[in-house]
């Protein structure tokens, strides 16, 4: 699972809803009000630049400019491991490229690529294909804690976080219209990626679970 599961079982449900006013036959004002209900609770952030960690600047990264209706905080402090420190930062690049991609309407985008392979690529190209799909994009406030991070002699690591999805919603490209969604225990969300360190020198994620509602991330 990717990032955003919220916004993906939303996708999921308006989907078969579609699927059930078309057998109703209904009609053209009805489906654009089943595509509002596309409800979401991701958002991105302002802008990107390079990784902080100085040890991950040995290879090069992409530059990452994102609208001003996004913001992000990390509260996650270095750690003073090199390696860690380094995986943190192409951690929070890697969220924001997705990011990126969402807001260029871009499942194939060469940026969020730089920090996905393997399944986890492939399962982020099908998530941010959803959005293009609907012509969604992304708005609000994100907040990254509670990192954890493991680094492995083989060159592979582990990095565990929360994000707190209450201030980040859905938005329609076509209307500009904002959905905005309460509040809930599901705003709070942990993630578990495995990641590994390519031949670019970058931390790239290779796995990623997430769930919902997770009791370590409740405020």
């Amino acid at each position: 699972m990717n990032r955003r599961p919220t916004f993906l079982a939303a996708l999921t449900l308006t989907a078969a809803a579609a699927l059930t006013l078309s057998a109703c036959g209904s009609d053209d004002s009805s489906k654009n009000k089943d595509n509002d209900k596309i409800a979401g609770a991701d958002t991105g952030s302002e802008t990107a630049a390079s990784p902080t960690a100085s040890d991950a600047s040995s290879a090069e990264r992409p530059k990452i400019d994102l609208p001003s209706d996004l913001s992000y905080t990390f509260d996650w402090p270095k750690t003073g491991d090199k390696d860690k420190d380094a995986i943190l930062a192409d951690g929070e690049q890697s969220i924001k490229a997705v990011d990126l991609a969402i807001v260029n309407q871009d499942a194939l985008d060469k940026a969020y690529l730089h920090y996905y392979e393997g399944e986890a690529a492939a399962s982020t190209q099908k998530f941010i294909q959803n959005y293009v799909d609907h012509k969604a994009s992304i708005t609000g406030v994100y907040r990254f804690y509670a990192p954890e991070v493991a680094v492995d002699k083989d060159g592979t690591a582990s990095l565990s976080y929360c994000e707190d999805q209450g201030k980040a919603y859905v938005k329609y490209l076509k209307t500009d219209k904002v959905k905005k969604t309460e509040v809930t225990a599901k705003s709070y969300v942990i993630y578990h990626t495995s990641l590994k360190k390519n031949d670019k020198g970058v931390w790239a994620v290779q796995k990623m679970v997430s769930q919902s509602g997770s009791p370590k991330c409740q405020p």
